[in-house]
């Protein structure tokens, strides 16, 4: 596969200069103020009993809070439900356009924790202190819906009127009393298929980055774990504590190759950026939400080129590259300290190919922690300088094209948001909107 054909390069050009016209005339001036409840049915969850989770991806994917995040599901954390239920539950299947609120802890700092189902994600159920919100007539567009739900007009309201102490929550009435901006049908349908032309170039890199990720992947495994480098035919193989690896190769432990920091609780955090301040890695910022920012002083720093891992929680053990900013306390950092025979790319593939072993080691029984000292005593084949290095000139073009797909999904996530508001409350003048994505 040629890597130029995974660039964004061949995204279309939206042109909306006449996006104004007709009914869009006027704006909010002579736009009503509605109330939600009027024009949506919510549904709260089911109070599904984790006795009978599974770990069976052919079973249900369930939607709860803790794969809520800021705009997606979190597929990859889901717990599941036996697929024999489906039919019986009927009434909290979660369709294609459906908008999802998590009820409680709805805001954290990396933002507001809502969604919707796209089509092609899995069959899946809402649970329990989770929302679904659908329209419940004509007057309001189910794709406008959601862009009002993600706008940060209904971030700023939550805000202030979620209460409780040990776990923050909000209720269905309240989401169902929040006060928006109704445009005409036509207009709706229009301000949404602009902005989910954005969400749709965002989606089209996601999946072109999965599939790099994917190469990269199969890249390590065979030279790392399958020993099929260049030339291996003319390697003999002798015994090691790892079993048969090429001749010149060296069995190692991990800790004699990395630096390992636990992260910190910073005294601190700001919303927004401030000279001087730096991003503050979180779990859900790892997963595209919105970035927090704090003072770096006593802080786990992170670079481009290190390896954060979860630490504490449900989706302990995942692992990213890529994130700059100080360590967040549920998260840890891997850097490598021999570049020329274990490359920072290296040590990530070998951390996530062995995410799921590192899980089944986790400590705590109420919650889960990465298990470090069993992480950092396993053992790697090191290969000799030279295929190291032939390898990461192979991988070094897949990890760039990824790098320039995320910058790519940034830029349009900013371009974005700052069009969703002045869309919704017609602020956008006539024939001033030239969309180029």
């Amino acid at each position: 596969m040629e890597l130029e054909t995974l660039q964004c390069a061949d995204a279309p050009e939206i042109t909306s200069c006449d996006f104004l016209s007709g009914d869009f005339e006027g704006g909010s001036t002579t736009w009503p103020k509605v109330r939600l409840g009027d024009y949506v049915n919510l549904l709260a969850g089911f109070p599904f009993k984790s006795q009978q989770f599974t770990v069976n991806p052919n079973d249900i994917a369930l939607v709860k809070g803790e794969n809520v995040s800021q705009g997606c599901i979190l597929w990859g954390i889901s717990k599941r439900w036996p697929v024999s239920d489906w039919e019986k539950m009927e009434k909290f299947h979660l369709l294609p356009g459906d908008v999802v609120i998590a009820m409680d802890r709805p805001w954290i700092p990396a933002g507001l924790k809502w969604s919707f189902i796209r089509v092609g994600d899995p069959k899946s159920l809402l649970v329990q202190r989770c929302a679904r919100l659908r329209s419940n007539n004509g007057r309001l567009d189910q794709n406008f819906l959601r862009f009002v739900i993600g706008s940060p007009s209904f971030e700023n309201y939550v805000k202030p009127i979620t209460t409780g102490v040990n776990v923050p929550h909000i209720s269905g009435q309240q989401i169902l009393d929040f006060e928006f901006t109704l445009p005409p049908l036509p207009v709706q349908r229009r301000i949404a298929g602009i902005l989910s032309a954005y969400d749709d170039l965002i989606e089209n890199c996601q999946r072109r980055i999965r599939i790099l990720e994917s190469m990269a992947r199969i890249l390590y495994r065979e030279w790392f774990v399958n020993f099929r480098f260049p030339g291996h035919e003319n390697v003999p193989l002798v015994s090691s504590p790892l079993g048969a690896i090429p001749q010149g190769w060296e069995v190692v432990q991990l800790s004699s190759l990395v630096d390992f920091a636990k992260g910190r609780k910073p005294a601190e955090t700001r919303p927004t950026q401030k000279l001087g301040d730096v991003k503050l890695l979180l779990i859900d910022s790892l997963h595209g939400g919105t970035p927090v920012f704090t003072s770096p002083a006593k802080l786990v720093l992170a670079d481009i080129r290190d390896t954060i891992m979860v630490m504490d929680g449900a989706s302990s053990c995942d692992v990213t590259i890529g994130s700059t900013g100080a360590v967040g306390s549920t998260l840890g950092r891997f850097r490598t300290t021999r570049p020329d025979v274990f490359s920072a790319h290296a040590l990530y593939r070998f951390l996530e190919a062995k995410a799921e072993e590192f899980k089944s080691k986790n400590i705590g029984a109420a919650i889960p922690h990465a298990n470090k000292d069993y992480i950092l005593t396993q053992h790697i084949p090191l290969p000799p300088k030279t295929i190291a290095s032939n390898f990461q000139v192979q991988l070094e073009p897949i990890q760039q094209s990824i790098e320039t797909l995320k910058s790519q999904i940034q830029n349009l996530h900013q371009t974005r948001d700052l069009l969703l508001p002045r869309l919704l409350s017609g602020q956008m003048e006539r024939n001033s909107i030239e969309l180029s994505i």
